[in-house]
């Protein structure tokens, strides 16, 4: 669990971190959505790191910056808990439930404001 913003849980926040790559998900209408991997989230406020990672989707204003491998985001995010693992229709396979329990963690949800702030020098010529 990310237990640095469950002390935030709810609040609207800045923070920064570093755009990994481009991934993508099965929308709940079954139709393929681009996603993005940012990782050390911190909070601008104190520079601590809330989380090792996190999964957004590829928002406009995500989209309007182009992101590139390694460079550095702001953006204003509000701090929500979810409940993660499988919640499918295997219920009566006890062995795979208790592989993927349900349990409450916290994610930031419905970025804003969305800057480039650094952005990796290309090295190629």
């Amino acid at each position: 669990m990310r237990e640095n913003l469950k002390k935030i849980d709810g609040l609207r926040k800045e923070f920064t971190g570093e755009f990994v790559r481009f991934g993508s998900k099965t929308n709940f209408k079954g139709y393929p959505e681009t996603t993005i991997l940012i990782q050390d989230v911190k909070s601008t406020a104190d520079k601590k790191i809330n989380c090792d990672h996190l999964w957004f989707n590829l928002t406009k204003e995500f989209q309007k910056i182009q992101l590139q491998e390694g460079d550095i985001v702001r953006f204003q995010a509000r701090v929500r808990k979810y409940l993660k693992g499988y919640k499918g229709h295997r219920y009566d396979d006890e062995d795979y439930l208790s592989e993927h329990p349900i349990d409450t963690d916290y994610k930031l949800s419905h970025p804003t404001k969305v800057m480039l702030i650094k952005r990796k020098k290309n090295n190629g010529g």
